[in-house]
């Protein structure tokens, strides 16, 4: 079975400087409030505060860390004021662009993400423009050297718990899902004490397209970073070839 793994993106993240983790442990914050708010604060009645804490872990947050923003979130619900939005756009060259946000702002947001678009030479466009051209699945990577299971063990204890594909790479492993079954999976391998480099709903291209010329390069870098360096944006997903 095969797939797209992106474990040397999620491997590059964590050794990221001090400010992009701060962002990621921003960001995360953020979703534990908003999973807290709409679920209730114990994670065993509220499979998004798992998948939220499981992403939280997978970035190294201190587990008190978490505790005290559920907390933190379950004593101060109204004002929790959070809400998610995507924008769709291209880059220079063409290239597909889907940027999910999570802010208390929506004007800020959308003029940030406006504004870093066109820097690098791009446009926001209407809303289904390029999401066409991904598939929401659930994504959980797993990096070889933290777990001792045979590959084919680990394939028919995922496929077993509902996930709709497993992939072996050099370093890791890859196993997609459904949106639906996303969280059954991931608590499944949990369960099994499988450790998990990254557990997330993703949006994977259904094609990959390649930049070659390095002015495009260079622009699409600049939208990137800008997005990168916005608190307000939780995700990023284009779909040129790494």
């Amino acid at each position: 079975m095969s797939g797209h793994s992106k474990f040397a993106n999620i491997r590059a993240k964590k050794e990221k400087n001090d400010a992009a983790k701060g962002k990621a442990f921003t960001v995360i914050g953020r979703e534990i409030a908003v999973a807290v708010k709409e679920g209730g604060p114990n994670p065993e009645n509220n499979s998004k505060l798992r998948d939220v804490i499981a992403k939280a872990k997978a970035n190294n947050m201190p587990n008190d860390t978490i505790e005290r923003g559920i907390k933190k979130a379950a004593g101060d619900l109204e004002n929790v004021n959070f809400s998610y939005n995507t924008y769709e756009g291209y880059g220079p060259g063409g290239v597909a662009i889907i940027v999910k946000c999570l802010t208390d702002n929506n004007n800020r947001t959308a003029g940030n993400v406006r504004s870093a678009f066109t820097k690098g030479g791009g446009s926001i466009g209407v809303t289904g423009c390029v999401s066409y051209m991904f598939d929401e699945k659930g994504q959980i990577i797993i990096d070889k050297e933290e777990v001792e299971i045979e590959a084919d063990d680990l394939m028919m204890m995922a496929l077993d718990a509902g996930a709709e594909d497993f992939a072996e790479e050099e370093d890791s492993f890859e196993i997609i899902t459904s949106p639906a079954d996303f969280s059954e999976v991931r608590d499944a391998l949990e369960k099994e004490g499988i450790a998990m480099a990254s557990a997330e709903v993703t949006m994977i291209p259904q094609n990959y397209v390649a930049v070659t010329d390095p002015d495009i390069q260079k622009n699409l870098d600049r939208i990137l970073d800008l997005l990168d360096a916005d608190d307000d944006v939780e995700s990023v997903y284009t779909n040129v070839e790494e």
